[in-house]
């Protein structure tokens, strides 16, 4: 999903639509949010569900100017809260994985959670 995303905005596209899961999901609504995309929306029923990603633009220029997964299925990444950096500067977020469900970074080290970082977005 993330490369999706990212594709889309090189070649200019205003939505794209990706399978649905609920991880893909939450992690949607966290980057609609904090303003990285303009909206998202399930869409389908039962095996055919898909999410609706409306992108965000500003003069044409995309409002992510990057996107990078951290955690991979070869090598998760897990780190504890006070260990949780900000993302270039604070300019971005990441997305963590904690016990409580998916929440940025700065929503995890306020909560002193740790737990898998997911994904960076500036």
């Amino acid at each position: 999903m993330l490369n999706s995303i990212r594709n889309a905005q090189a070649v200019g596209l205003a939505q794209i639509e990706v399978d649905f899961s609920n991880l893909k999901y939450e992690i949607v609504k966290i980057l609609e949010k904090k303003g990285f995309i303009e909206k998202a929306l399930k869409s389908g029923k039962k095996t055919k569900k898909t999410i609706e990603v409306v992108l965000k633009y500003h003069d044409k220029i995309p409002a992510i100017s990057g996107i990078k997964r951290i955690s991979k299925p070869g090598q998760r990444i897990y780190t504890a809260s006070q260990k949780l950096k900000p993302v270039r500067g604070g300019h971005g977020i990441s997305i963590i994985s904690t016990s409580r469900g998916l929440m940025t970074g700065g929503e995890a080290r306020r909560q002193n959670l740790g737990g898998e970082i997911i994904c960076q977005v500036w």
